[in-house]
């Protein structure tokens, strides 16, 4: 079972597309357990196949906090055919990823995280058409005005790709609205990593944005596009499984995280 998710393992927490394709390279193991169950373990549930609980690959106990979610981890192993494809497991993998990187190294993880405050992808803002500039402020000014109003985090936009340094006070700031347990940050990191945006992650965060209105937010550019020119039908396919992380990530995120609404 350890080395399913050796390739999702090594670098805490993942990307979630390099985490797929890597996952995609490796030959599926055959299904070799008949049921999966959850029990009570030291510090919150651990999932059971066939009654033995599962470990990370090098050997931890994957302890989850909350039941809910152990439940939802649990689901991905029983619904495996006879093969197990751990692309179709987001939660088993990110599971993973935190028991193996991020529970002994939050503050690293979180400093990574917070790197993208820098250059975040709501700084950077079209010039034309008006039709896109007006898109671009609908869904992510109100993100903006409440990173200032609520965390006196308050940044600079720029026009086009040129770089702008942003206030360290600002960057400070939203630093320190980040969560500190190492599921949450996790999550975060994932979302952020899937939606280019460390603001957008941290309103979902907080209960200042749903996930739908942080999709959305993260893809105004590429739906513009769509509108425009039509579905590719390759980057629908990716963004499909971008979204079965993003899900993932959320659900974690609202299981465990003690911020948000």
């Amino acid at each position: 079972m350890r080395e399913l998710f050796d390739e999702a393992a090594r670098q805490p927490p993942p990307d979630p597309r390099e985490s797929a394709r890597a996952s995609a390279r490796m030959p599926l193991r055959k299904r070799f357990y008949r049921e999966a169950g959850v029990t009570e373990a030291e510090g919150g549930f651990t999932i059971t196949l066939d009654g033995k609980p599962i470990r990370t690959p090098s050997a931890r106990p994957v302890v989850i906090p909350s039941r809910g979610l152990a439940d939802a981890v649990a689901a991905e192993w029983a619904a495996q055919g006879e093969a197990i494809d751990p692309v179709t497991m987001p939660l088993t993998r990110i599971a993973n990823s935190v028991v193996e990187g991020v529970v002994d190294r939050v503050e690293l993880v979180t400093d990574d995280l917070a790197k993208y405050f820098e250059t975040d992808l709501l700084f950077y803002r079209a010039g034309h058409p008006e039709g896109l500039v007006a898109r671009e402020a609908a869904h992510w000014d109100p993100v903006l005005f409440w990173a200032a109003e609520t965390l006196g985090a308050h940044f600079i936009l720029s026009e086009g790709i040129t770089h702008v340094k942003q206030p360290d006070e600002a960057l400070r700031a939203a630093r320190s609205a980040l969560p500190g347990d190492p599921w949450s940050v996790a999550a975060l990191h994932m979302v952020t990593t899937l939606t280019g945006s460390a603001l957008l992650a941290l309103a979902l965060a907080h209960g200042a944005r749903d996930a739908d209105q942080v999709w959305a937010a993260a893809h105004v550019d590429e739906d513009w596009n769509i509108d425009q020119w039509g579905v590719d039908e390759e980057a629908a396919a990716r963004r499909a499984t971008r979204l079965r992380d993003f899900e993932a990530a959320v659900a974690v995120l609202t299981a465990v995280n003690p911020l948000g609404a």
